[in-house]
């Protein structure tokens, strides 16, 4: 298994859905997890080696920051120059084809049936191990440049993602929302294609008043909070709109963004810009007990984004007893049936959702109770056992 990233050296769902799975497929199948760099990595009670390793020892390359694997010519661009612009996308494809190069020897290496490779950064890397030992490649979609990219798509990584996709025996997507994507823009046989819904570890919410009182706010006071990396794919512009509509009927609303990413000037300039600024609170990005006292602190989470191919915030969300609203442009929307839906674009609607919630506590709290009960039903031993499925027919066993 082929991957890029996990907690807690991760930029965002793709390290957490890799380990959730990992966690689970491990009670089922032997793994070997191969990661491009060496970091302190979680007890996955699996085999885990690192693609560095494979290079010289102390080599230049060796020594390299991992990028991020959210890559989009909009987040690299923005207010920075062309030359810097070059320069990361440079840095990232280098990182990609010394992955690539490494799995040769990896493939060499290691007795295995099958390869799964988890997103485009490791598709070249997996291609590679294939074309080496002629086993089955899988190649797990979490998101697809049509996704990241927000109309600035990026020709090189979309034909990477183009050629892994052909290349690969067996597509697994974490929603039908980028099944269809696939098909669309990729031109795929759907046959070709599974769905396998994200998952998370559900265990028992509770309420989180010290924290409201910790940062000021009384019980008239209400919480809507924003998770995500601020790009263009996350709609926090959206949010911002949605907020300020919000304020005009009831100004006793907080709204948190938690979170990190290209566009964070923006949007606090934008919060600035719409005067509703002292009503927004920008925390950065938050990890573990933190992101959970926020969560279980809110009164609805909302989930903005412009294309989200699952949405695991949706999931934490519920799982810590918080209601949401989610976009209808995701897999979640799809997944979920105790939510709020709205178009991520009609922020009148989203503003007006948000209101009913705050406002009816009745609508709140069956909301909270029912989605809690809901979100039971995703688990990671679900998904791990739908993959070893996969992995059996492929081998015929």
């Amino acid at each position: 298994m082929f991957g890029w990233e996990l907690p807690p050296f991760n930029a965002g769902g793709l390290g957490v859905a890799c380990e959730g799975l990992i966690k689970a497929l491990v009670k089922k199948v032997n793994i070997i997890f191969v990661l491009p760099k060496k970091i302190p990595c979680p007890n996955l009670a699996c085999q885990t080696i690192f693609a560095e390793e494979e290079e010289e020892i102390g080599s230049a390359a060796s020594q390299t920051l991992l990028f991020s694997p959210y890559f989009s010519l909009r987040s690299v661009a923005g207010d920075q120059t062309k030359k810097s612009h070059q320069s990361y996308f440079d840095g990232l494809l280098a990182q990609v084809e010394r992955y690539a190069k490494a799995a040769v020897k990896i493939a060499l290496s290691y007795n295995f049936d099958l390869i799964h490779a988890h997103d485009w950064l490791t598709y070249p890397a997996a291609c590679e191990a294939k074309r080496i030992s002629r086993k089955p490649l899988i190649a797990h979609v979490h998101a697809t440049e049509f996704d990241r990219a927000g109309g600035f798509i990026s020709p090189q990584i979309y034909e990477i993602e183009r050629q892994g996709l052909e290349a690969a025996d067996l597509i697994i997507t974490v929603s039908n929302f980028t099944k269809q994507k696939i098909i669309n823009h990729y031109y795929i046989n759907p046959q070709k294609i599974k769905v396998i819904h994200n998952a998370i570890s559900a265990d028992a919410a509770a309420s989180d008043l010290p924290l409201r009182e910790h940062i000021g706010l009384n019980q008239k006071n209400k919480i809507v909070l924003f998770v995500g990396r601020l790009t263009v794919q996350k709609g926090p512009d959206y949010f911002l709109l949605a907020a300020k509509r919000v304020l005009e009927h009831n100004p006793d609303v907080f709204f948190v963004i938690v979170g990190a990413g290209e566009m964070e000037a923006q949007v606090i300039n934008q919060a600035a810009q719409l005067g509703i600024a002292d009503k927004v609170v920008f925390t950065g990005f938050l990890r573990g007990y933190d992101l959970e006292r926020i969560f279980r602190a809110a009164d609805l989470f909302v989930l903005s984004s412009i294309s989200e191919p699952f949405g695991l915030t949706a999931l934490e969300s519920l799982c810590n007893g918080t209601p949401v609203l989610i976009s209808k442009q995701s897999g979640a929307a799809e997944a979920l049936q105790h939510c709020l839906k709205v178009d991520f674009w009609d922020t009148n609607q989203m503003a007006d959702k948000i209101l009913a919630v705050l406002e009816h506590n009745v609508l709140q709290k069956s909301l909270s109770e029912n989605g809690f009960r809901e979100v039971k039903k995703f688990t990671w031993d679900d998904a791990a056992l739908k993959c070893q499925e996969i992995y059996n027919n492929l081998l015929n066993i």
